[in-house]
């Protein structure tokens, strides 16, 4: 097989998205190789796709594609799902089952979808579904269909997810899934999140929620918990939010999604000044989540905790441990963790670091497009001589304790923060 390289001239191919991994990287890094490796993985399932393929052809290319996916560390997690997927390509082959692609193209999109390749996480669920058709097991189907709905929605591309989310839940109605059936639901009430409609976002969703707590399903509720507090927070509302995250932390039953949850509930603590129970959600959160992706943003929100209280060997720590993950960190992690360095820098009178760390993340923002954070560096740069670097200037400030009910609430999360320490 000709060696696949970067250009105009494989914008129309299949798979081409993983080949952008080889533009402006060394042509034998790790990462220009598991781009390639997992161009020719796929091409080789491709070949599952056409009808009566020479077994010498199959093999031939089996064995090339084989040694594409030879030679990464021993810890290279996706080396291993690429391993898996030429494996599994091998055993349709062999049995003329197609159905053994399932399990490892469908763990391999969730991985790079949890890694934020989602155009790549697509690509692979696109070709799961256009080589296997129709013939998986309905709940492989279900899956494989509520799994592209959630990438989509993530690439903001809310109509064809919308779409996808629609026919995940005829499929779940067909096969009486009532569980998928709440997911889908779920995940068209974040759709309309997005989407700004955020009261008819939480309607939706307390409606699952109500749903969910009649058929006794822990996980949807535990999601349907999770979307509220998101449609509140978008709303401003972060008082409101945190007992819904720590409902959801409760109905987990996967602690790497408990850990997500803390990880959210303790942003939301943080912005309510709450330092002391956000400290404790983050850290906890770290400890459980191991090397996770969103133990990225822990640490992060750990250095705004000790920024916030005016706590310089703390901030400097937490920064230090963020600014190695940095070269791991998306880009609007990456954006998020300079901004909130740089509002540290300021809190402690260090304003022309925050002001190059500001210009560098504006910088990055652009670059990526992350018009959001675009606006929230300019408008602190803009304060930033009068040193106006409040922890979430864009985030409405809730009352102060004592005069807003819902404080209560708030106390009684921090006191089950503390006795989860214990």
């Amino acid at each position: 097989m000709s060696d696949p390289l970067p250009g105009s001239e494989t914008s129309s191919l299949p798979h081409a998205v993983f080949l952008r991994r080889l533009a402006g990287t060394r042509e034998r890094s790790v990462e220009a190789r598991l781009g390639r490796a997992a161009f020719v993985a796929l091409r080789l399932v491709d070949l599952l796709q056409e009808q009566a393929v020479p077994a010498a052809a199959f093999h031939y290319q089996h064995g090339a594609t084989g040694r594409a996916c030879q030679g990464f560390p021993a810890d290279c997690t996706e080396a291993a799902h690429l391993t898996g997927v030429v494996a599994s390509a091998a055993d349709a082959f062999q049995t003329r089952d197609i159905r053994l692609l399932f399990p490892a193209l469908f763990a391999y999109a969730h991985f790079l979808e949890d890694e934020l390749r989602l155009e790549e996480a697509l690509d692979v669920l696109d070709t799961l579904q256009r080589v296997t058709g129709e013939v998986l097991r309905a709940d492989d189907q279900i899956a494989a269909r509520l799994r592209t709905a959630r990438v989509l929605r993530k690439l903001n591309r809310f109509d064809e997810a919308q779409g996808a989310y629609e026919e995940g839940r005829a499929l779940a109605a067909a096969a009486g899934d009532r569980h998928s059936d709440l997911l889908s639901r779920i995940g068209q009430g974040y759709v309309v999140t997005a989407r700004g409609n955020l009261p008819e976002a939480e309607n939706r969703l307390r409606a699952v929620l109500a749903d969910a707590e009649t058929l006794g399903d822990r996980e949807a509720q535990a999601l349907a918990h999770q979307g509220v507090a998101v449609a509140l927070t978008s709303g401003g509302q972060p008082l409101d939010a945190i007992p819904h995250l720590w409902q959801a932390f409760q109905r987990y039953q996967d602690d790497i999604q408990r850990a997500r949850a803390l990880t959210d509930l303790g942003g939301l603590l943080l912005i309510v000044g709450d330092t002391r129970a956000a400290e404790r959600a983050l850290t906890e959160a770290i400890r459980r989540g191991g090397n996770q992706d969103f133990t990225r943003n822990a640490m992060i929100e750990l250095m705004s905790c000790a920024s916030f209280r005016r706590d310089r060997v703390g901030f400097e720590r937490w920064r230090e441990r963020c600014e190695a993950a940095a070269e791991l960190m998306p880009p609007n992690i990456h954006a998020d963790f300079m901004l909130k360095a740089a509002i540290g820098w300021a809190r402690f009178g260090l304003l022309d670091r925050a002001e190059k760390l500001l210009t560098d993340g504006l910088r990055l923002a652009e670059a990526a497009g992350l018009h959001e954070f675009t606006f929230r560096i300019e408008r602190i740069k803009a304060g930033l001589n009068a040193c106006d670097c409040k922890d979430r200037v864009d985030e409405t400030s809730p009352s102060p304790p004592g005069t807003d009910v819902r404080w209560e609430s708030v106390r009684e999360v921090s006191a089950s923060l503390a006795r989860l320490e214990a």
